[in-house]
């Protein structure tokens, strides 16, 4: 098992990246974890999951939606706050 968070970005609010990493992950399947918003205009991802599974998973997150257009994908070590959601296991959504 893998867990990654991560930090992505570029034009990725306000058109439909958070839902399309929903997709993607239930696509992918077997990824838990949230995507969420955050007030400087980026988007953050924690995921857990098989490697191969995750791994997929950032490669959709580096691409993003048809609309979107990301400047950076950053890997987030060491800053995991209590402030953040846990993950639930089996499941991947938007907070």
């Amino acid at each position: 098992m893998k867990e990654v968070y991560i930090k992505i970005k570029g034009r990725v609010q306000g058109i439909g990246f958070r839902r399309f990493a929903v997709n993607e992950a239930q696509r992918i399947g077997g990824i838990s974890g949230w995507v969420h918003n955050e007030a400087d205009g980026s988007v953050t991802v924690l995921m857990s999951g098989e490697e191969e599974k995750i791994d997929e998973m950032i490669l959709c997150c580096r691409k993003g939606p048809l609309l979107a257009r990301v400047d950076s994908l950053e890997f987030v070590v060491g800053r995991r706050s209590s402030f953040l959601p846990p993950i639930e296991e089996g499941v991947f959504h938007r907070v």
